[in-house]
């Protein structure tokens, strides 16, 4: 199982390269209207639970999860783990960080 994380400086290059990587942002739907990585599935953390079967094809991909800072997302992270998910990947820094580099 990988457990590591993503900085945003990783990411952006992979973005930058026409990659398109999972990426599921945990914050609720306001903040995800804020302003959001292009591409990002938005399933607030509240509701990962009920989505479950919707990600279930995802259970071997990578999967980037993200919120505003990387709080909210290293709970969604240790939660999609237990549900058998093996390569759940962390933004550090989150939002917060992605938009201080744009």
């Amino acid at each position: 199982m990988i457990t590591t994380d993503i900085t945003v400086d990783e990411l952006k290059e992979r973005l930058n390269k026409g990659e398109t990587p999972v990426i599921i942002d945990v914050r609720e739907e306001y903040e995800y209207q804020e302003g959001n990585i292009p591409g990002a599935k938005n399933i607030p953390l509240n509701s990962l639970p009920h989505h479950l079967d919707d990600l279930e094809d995802l259970k071997e991909q990578e999967v980037i999860v993200q919120c505003r800072s990387g709080k909210r997302s290293a709970t969604a992270q240790a939660f999609l783990q237990q549900q058998g998910f093996s390569n759940v990947r962390n933004l550090v820094g989150g939002m917060l960080a992605y938009e201080e580099q744009r």
